[in-house]
Formats: C-alpha cells, structure tokens, sequence
C-alpha cells in the first residue's frame, strides 16, 4: 500500500497494544500468583513475559515483511514447511483459538456471578454461563451480524477505562494494611517443593496467555510507512505501554489484595474494586467487564471461521468448510464446526486453569514453528534485504530467546500436567494422520474418476 493508506507511526503502534491486552489481565494474575513461591518470582514472570512478546513482535514483524499475507499467519506456514506439518499446526491453532475463547468466556462467567453473591456457584454453572454466550452468539453470527469498527472501538475503551480505574485503585483510600502485613510474611506456595526456576516456568503460563496477540503484527508488515524505522519503533513503545500497564495493575493486586490472598482469589479484580470502591461499585465494574468479554466471544466466532474459509479454499481442510449460507454469505459449517469445538472444551475442562495450561500448550508448538520460519525466510529472501522492509536488530538472537521461552513453557506445563501435553501431543498427532488420510482418500477417488 502507499500514501494515506499505511500506518504512521501512532496507528501502529496502537494496534500493538490492542492486539496484547484482552481480558486476561482480570484473572491470571491471580493464577500466576499461585504459582509463583515468592513475590520475585511473579513480578519476574511478568518483566519476562514482556521482553519475550517484544521478541516475538519483532519476529513476526519481519516474517510479515518478508513474506506479507492477508487473512491470518498460518498462511506462511505452507510457504515454509511440509503440507502435513501446515495442517497440523494450522488446526491447533484454530483449537488453541476455540480454547482462549472459552477461557475468556469463563473468566467472564465468573465475574458476572458476583451480581448474585447469594447463589452457590460451581464450575459447573460457570460454563453453563459461558456455553450460553457462545450460543447466543453463535446464533447471531448465523444471522449475518458483523461487528462494526465502532463496536471494537468502545470496547477497546472499555477495557482500557477498566485497567486505569485498577490503577488508580492505589491512589484511593482503602484499608488494606492486612494485606500489606501479610505480603512480609513468607509467601505460602501452592507447591511449596518447586524451586525458584520451576516455579518460574509455571507462573509463565498464565502470563504467556496475557501478552498474546503480538504475533498478529504479522499482518502488518507491509503496511506501515517507513517499516524500518516505525515497525521497531511502533513495537517498542507499545510493548513498553503494555508492560507498565500489567506492572501497575499487578502492584495494585499486590498493595490491595496482598501476595498470599491473591493466590485464593479467581476475580481478583472484584476484590481490588470492593476494597476501594466498596460493593456496589464492584458489582458495576463486573457488569461491564462481563459485556467486554462478551464481544471478545464476538470477534473470536467473527474471525476463525474465516481462518477455516481460508484453509478450506486453499485446499487445507476439505471443500464443505467454505459452503456459505446462499442469502446472507455465513459461513455456516465453519462457523457452526468452531462454536462446536468452543463448548466440548468447556465442559471438557470446565475451570480456567485446566483450559489455560491446554491453550498455551498448543501455542507452544504455533509459536515455536511460526517464529522459526524467519530462518528459511530470510534465506528464500535475500534479494529483499536493502529494499526498505523491517529488518530486526540482534538476528538470531531475538527469535532464539522468543523460541526458547515457549519451549520453557510447554516443558513447564509437560512437567506440571502432564495429561494436558499428552492430550496436546495427540491433538497435533491426530491432525496429521487426518491430513495423510485425506489425502490417500482423495488421490484415491481422482484415480477411480479418471482411469488411465
């Protein structure tokens, strides 16, 4: 593109921060806290999880340099690797996709509970909540609604509003003097046997999951004025945003909740909001953010079966995955196929902790692979070296740091569940036999069709 229609600099980097922060932010903080057998370990998990998102954000915004695309990155894994290893991965990523929806869908259901603080709730009735939100958009993506811009907009406000008013938190008169007290004390650990590293890679789960997003930048490489001066630039700022966002709203949970009673509390940011603002404004700020969950589940079923589309036509998954309703153009298989997916992991996992661990391990394998295509790319690409595009500083170095931290993860996560790897090893397995198998069948049926 040219002219007015890339992105300066401010544009950009402000789709760097609103790819990052979602909804996770109001929920595993509390989760990592868990985790974490002291309070250096959490906030280094969080530090950590920032530098790794910058890394991993400049990676993918080479990859989309060198390689630009339209309509999502597993495009360049067909470029880069074997047809069954593009499947495969290209598949998890839609599962790991229909995961982190849920998960936010449960972290919503949780939240909009505390409007009835009389009613017993289970697991159980939480994805209950969940899985008729994703129904009920289900059905009004069936009905040919797309999410306009505007919507996006607001909700992006939303969020952001709810983030500053945790911040601000701080500087409210609160008595949390208790809490303030228990944080000098040891810290009880969750699984007081690992050590300070263990403890680390685990507490990284949950934080991997809140700086998601950046490998989307991908998508933008190509379009941004001046790429190699604004990309780096775009992507430094905006992760340093998101970085001292997530740091102030952490020590706001730390100051208010204290480090041992953050490792009891799921909605962590209710308590923060009761504390400060007392119940009524909590119930209020749950009430909105159950709505901002809610489009996410929007944007998500608007997004992914257009993944599958895309992969449908490019022959990646088969021919019935791109049948469009003959009126209003819905996607109904693929949209139908993915909420499906949606509510069998809901009721599969039903907490969000299990459904988090699963998540991050598949992204594990999306983000090691995608990430180390900018190997084979910058070889089959040399002659763009020199042309203007965006080409990283400290190569190799940022994407084997980016690299190496998945794999820490999902070694994490094999060591802490490993039922969950197991499932995710035999979900990607399962993908590629599927691929095989639908290949033998349809070079089966082209011979029967046309004997020689």
């Amino acid at each position: 593109m040219q002219g007015r229609q890339q992105l300066n600099l401010f544009s950009f980097t402000m789709i760097v921060v609103g790819l990052v922060i979602g909804m996770g932010i109001f929920r595993t903080a509390a989760t990592s806290a868990r985790d974490a057998i002291e309070p250096s370990v959490y906030f280094t998990a969080w530090l950590l999880g920032g530098f790794v998102a910058l890394c991993g954000a400049l990676t993918y915004a080479e990859i989309g340099s060198r390689y630009p695309v339209t309509g999502g990155y597993y495009k360049v894994f067909s470029y880069a690797y074997h047809p069954s290893i593009a499947f495969a991965i290209n598949c998890i990523i839609l599962i790991s996709n229909a995961a982190s929806l849920s998960g936010v869908a449960l972290i919503g259901s949780g939240y909009i509970t505390k409007l009835f603080p009389g009613v017993a709730w289970t697991d159980v009735h939480k994805a209950l909540i969940s899985c008729g939100a994703i129904i009920i958009f289900y059905g009004i993506n069936l009905m040919g609604l797309k999410m306009s811009s505007r919507a996006q907009n607001i909700l992006m406000l939303i969020k952001i509003g709810m983030i500053v008013v945790l911040i601000l938190a701080l500087f409210f008169p609160q008595d949390h003097a208790v809490a303030t007290a228990v944080t000098q004390a040891p810290a009880a650990s969750a699984v007081p046997s690992m050590s300070w590293i263990q403890s680390l890679g685990v507490s990284l789960i949950a934080v991997s999951f809140t700086y998601g997003g950046y490998q989307q930048t991908i998508n933008f490489g190509n379009e941004v004025e001046q790429p190699a001066k604004n990309i780096p630039r775009g992507i430094f700022i905006g992760i340093a945003i998101i970085i001292g966002l997530y740091l102030l709203v952490n020590l706001s949970y730390y100051t208010i909740v204290g480090f041992d009673q953050m490792k009891g509390e799921r909605e962590i940011a209710y308590v923060v909001m009761q504390k400060t603002f007392g119940t009524r404004g909590a119930e209020i700020f749950s009430f909105f953010l159950f709505f901002g969950v809610l489009a996410y589940v929007n944007a998500l079923l608007l997004s992914n079966p257009r993944v599958m589309y895309a992969m449908s036509t490019e022959g990646t998954l088969p021919a019935v995955f791109s049948k469009q309703h003959p009126r209003n153009q819905v996607l109904t298989v693929s949209l139908t196929v993915f909420a499906a997916i949606c509510i069998v992991i809901l009721f599969f996992a039903q907490t969000f902790e299990k459904i988090l661990n699963f998540t991050i391990f598949l992204d594990c394998f999306g983000m090691v692979a995608s990430s180390a295509t900018i190997f084979i790319l910058r070889k089959r690409t040399k002659h763009l070296d020199g042309t203007g595009i965006f080409k990283m500083k400290l190569f190799p170095l940022m994407p084997l740091i980016f690299m190496s931290a998945y794999l820490f993860v999902g070694t994490s996560i094999a060591i802490q569940t490993p039922d969950t790897a197991l499932v995710g090893v035999g979900v990607l397995a399962g993908f590629m036999i599927i691929y095989f198998l639908t290949r033998g069948l349809g070079k089966k049926q082209t011979n029967t069709a046309n004997p020689s």
